[in-house]
């Protein structure tokens, strides 16, 4: 059944039941828990974007990408991001930062921190400030390692992440590993990327895919086929051939396939991460995509 014969069955059984038996309320219901049931994971977005936004109205930003239809949102750690647009939120508590995404109609499973921040000397810390937000994931941004480094640099760094991500596991959260472009580059005749898949913990550490790599050549979906299960997220972008950024189902990127192996890779959020101008438009057209999720 087609997802346009299906709403129209849906609203047909919906107004069914409220003709004839008078249940306005449950018909309204029945047809929206389906809906919800046939999307799956809910749609969110990264917050490092628009952090300028954010500082000069958090609480208003917030509602205006719910407004957008977002359900999540992704946080940078005030800490961590401290000196990259986050300091306002190093002004509040955490209940109040939890309080403001909750009133804007949205939740926030996620967050991202900065590598001093899952060191053995702050990791309790970071733990805790993620307790009290009620995340389930905590995203490492990335290595940050220098240009001249061996594999054996980024065995070090994963055999670290796994350390913290023990302690991040007995919290009852799960520890992720968000990539950039530069760890899906060759060194000593290997791709970055995979070495640190195979130093990691499968168990222990998820990966975060970004879809901005598209650009060099590779394909979410094609990683979440390689390595099934081994992904909890995803931040969405979409590019033209020319490679400039374009509303995601507008770019080059294959959405049905992406959308089709979500399952399989083992992805639990979704988070679209690019300009503002971009966001309204990316929502839009996920959900116009007749696509499970």
């Amino acid at each position: 059944m087609t997802n346009l014969n299906r709403r129209s069955f849906l609203e047909k059984t919906a107004l069914g039941f409220s003709a004839s038996f008078g249940f306005s309320n449950m018909a309204t219901a029945l047809f929206a828990n389906a809906e919800e049931k046939y999307k799956g994971i809910p749609i969110g977005f990264q917050t490092y974007p628009i952090r300028e936004m954010l500082g000069k109205d958090f609480a208003g930003t917030l509602k205006t990408m719910a407004n957008f239809g977002y359900k999540t949102t992704e946080l940078c750690s005030p800490a961590g991001y401290a000196q990259s647009g986050f300091g306002f939120l190093g002004k509040l508590k955490n209940a109040e930062i939890k309080s403001i995404i909750s009133d804007a109609g949205l939740s926030c499973p996620s967050c991202h921190f900065g590598k001093a921040e899952f060191t053995p000397d702050k990791i309790d810390k970071s733990i805790e400030f993620a307790q009290e937000m009620g995340l389930s994931q905590m995203v490492l941004s990335t290595f940050w390692l220098p240009k001249a480094v061996s594999l054996n640099d980024y065995k070090i760094e994963s055999e670290k992440l796994n350390k913290s991500a023990e302690k991040i596991k007995a919290a009852g959260m799960q520890a992720g590993f968000h990539n950039h472009d530069f760890e899906f580059k060759m060194l000593e005749g290997e791709l970055i990327y995979d070495v640190i898949l195979k130093s990691l913990d499968p168990d222990l550490v998820k990966l975060q895919f970004q879809t901005q790599v598209i650009q060099l050549g590779y394909k979410a979906a094609d990683y979440f086929k390689k390595y099934p299960g081994r992904f909890i997220s995803a931040h969405l972008s979409d590019w033209t051939t020319d490679k400039k950024e374009a509303s995601v189902g507008e770019g080059i990127i294959d959405w049905k396939d992406f959308f089709a192996n979500t399952k399989t890779g083992g992805l639990k959020t979704i988070f679209v991460e690019m300009n503002f101008d971009k966001f309204e438009g990316s929502i839009k057209n996920i959900n116009k995509m007749n696509v499970k999720r």
